[in-house]
């Protein structure tokens, strides 16, 4: 992945801002990443609901990080380097079911990643 000197945050897609689509409609351009890994996690479906959302990444259910605190367990991705003003975007992406969280990814990058912002099961 080249890393221009100007973009300066770090964000792991597992799910749907890997799509070239996406990123075009998110970011205006297709975005250079490199693979890696986000241990103590998998993955499960979450059901989108804003239109728009789905117009863009033409899936009704997109992925959902849930920790596990299992080290074995692993979320493939891609860790981007992007501009503090595209940052912003992809939160504008992301449904009110996400919030950006900062991880250290397996390769010891720290990054940002969109997280599950639910209440968990059972509280409100």
């Amino acid at each position: 992945m080249s890393l221009p000197t100007d973009r300066t945050e770090y964000l792991f897609s597992y799910g749907t801002l890997g799509l070239e689509p996406v990123q075009i409609a998110t970011f205006g351009r297709k975005l250079d990443g490199a693979p890696d890994r986000l241990p103590g996690h998998r993955l499960a479906l979450l059901e989108i609901r804003d239109a728009a959302v789905v117009r863009t990444s033409g899936m009704t259910h997109h992925p959902m990080l849930v920790p596990t605190g299992q080290p074995r367990d692993l979320v493939d991705g891609t860790v981007f380097a992007i501009t503090p003003e595209e940052l912003r975007h992809a939160d504008a992406y992301e449904v009110a079911d996400y919030r950006r969280e900062r991880i250290t990814l397996a390769s010891g990058l720290s990054a940002w990643v969109y997280v599950d912002a639910r209440p968990a099961a059972g509280t409100a």
